[in-house]
């Protein structure tokens, strides 16, 4: 039996088997470089992808605790402005009070200044340098309409010399036995009168 190649020719072609191995193998060797190329730069670009997500996010959480403290410091200096600081000077407030009794043409008003006290924020909240204080100020008018009461209220509440939230305010008839430049209507309201106090200060005196 006679072999197909001579021993010169399987000489000759070990070269190029050697070649087409060396092929065989780079190929493999770009396809698997290029596979965990494409996998490295996967990875980078969902590791990229969630630290500009998380920048992001403390950007957005910064711009929202700004514009928090914007906000509560448009409140504390309009509450400032409104005498929160100045404490209570009760003479003041019974000259406003009489101000707006005439300027609304209430027929009767009578006031009652409870003594001050602390006040109790909701939750028990505290703060390190302030106490809150409050004065109950209830009041019992007679007007010919509830448009008088109702204007009398919403001056006093919005007041810039002093903090008057509104607490309770109940408004009936009455009997004017058809007069007509007679009281129509009775009200009893209770307001607050809010001041702030410097701790600091109170402890100094």
């Amino acid at each position: 039996m006679s072999r197909i190649l001579p021993a010169v020719g399987a000489r000759n072609l070990r070269f190029p088997w050697v070649l087409l191995a060396l092929a065989i193998a780079a190929a493999i060797a770009i396809v698997l470089g290029s596979q965990w190329y494409r996998e490295r730069e996967s990875r980078q670009t969902s590791t990229a992808e969630r630290r500009l997500l998380e920048a992001r996010g403390r950007v957005e959480a910064a711009r929202r605790e700004r514009d928090s403290l914007q906000e509560s410091a448009d409140v504390f200096r309009t509450l400032v402005e409104r005498g929160l600081l100045l404490g209570e000077h009760r003479l003041d407030l019974v000259e406003m009070v009489n101000t707006l009794r005439a300027r609304h043409q209430l027929f009767s008003l009578d006031y009652e200044i409870a003594p001050q006290r602390a006040l109790q924020l909701p939750g028990g909240r505290v703060y390190p340098s302030l106490d809150v204080l409050a004065s109950r100020v209830k009041v019992k008018l007679r007007a010919l309409h509830e448009g008088d009461v109702l204007a009398f209220v919403q001056e006093l509440t919005q007041s810039r010399q002093g903090f008057y939230p509104l607490d309770r305010c109940l408004l009936r008839r009455v009997d004017s036995a058809g007069e007509a430049l007679q009281p129509h209507v009775e009200a009893e309201c209770s307001f607050e009168w809010i001041t702030l106090k410097d701790k600091n200060a109170n402890r100094a005196g």
